[in-house]
């Protein structure tokens, strides 16, 4: 007991101080509008439809997940609370793959998906997972990062090279690596 209330204190006092809003609260009409401007701002060949819905079902997607993850805390506490079997999920892994499926769902002709994977080599911070859409055709770098983590269910969207917060690497990548490390501890490489 003492050990679980020493890593809520830790995981509290690395968290921000803001909280998230409640679980479900509908996203801001102009916040959709800015990101659906973004997206068809990316390439002339974005179909202007697509960046539409893609942007609906980023936000609207968060929105539901907050729900269903029962988010009420900042990302890192919530982290804390699933490592500890408190919560069914909510990391950001989590969040990235619902987010890669809503909107893969959605079948966009215009539109590509990436993953990628932030702090992967860095060991003083966690590693951090999102998706990024682009243009078809197009590199991630070419892309905006959409991440309903790092604000605890509120959507943040930001060009991938512009991130002021992480540095990104595709996240085929980053497993390729972690399984050339993994051969090399073992013997294998």
């Amino acid at each position: 007991m003492i050990r679980r209330q020493f890593l809520c204190l830790g995981a509290a006092s690395l968290a921000a101080c803001t909280m998230p809003p409640p679980p479900g609260t509908p996203p801001e009409p102009g916040r959709i509008a800015a990101l659906s401007k973004d997206i068809a701002a990316l390439d002339p060949v974005i179909d202007g439809g697509e960046a539409a819905r893609a942007a609906n079902v980023a936000f609207h997607t968060t929105s539901s997940l907050a729900v269903a993850y029962q988010i009420t805390d900042p990302p890192l506490i919530h982290n804390t609370k699933v490592n500890l079997g408190l919560r069914p999920r909510g990391l950001c892994w989590h969040w990235a793959d619902d987010m890669e499926s809503a909107l893969a769902a959605e079948g966009f002709d215009s539109l590509a998906l990436h993953r990628a994977i932030a702090n992967a080599d860095n060991p003083f911070r966690i590693e951090h997972s999102t998706v990024i859409i682009s243009a078809r055709g197009a590199t991630m770098w070419q892309g905006i990062v959409l991440d309903p983590w790092r604000k605890g269910g509120v959507l943040t969207f930001v060009p991938t090279g512009a991130d002021p917060d992480y540095r990104w690497q595709e996240r085929d990548l980053v497993f390729e690596a972690k399984a050339r490390a993994r051969a090399r501890r073992a013997g294998l490489g």
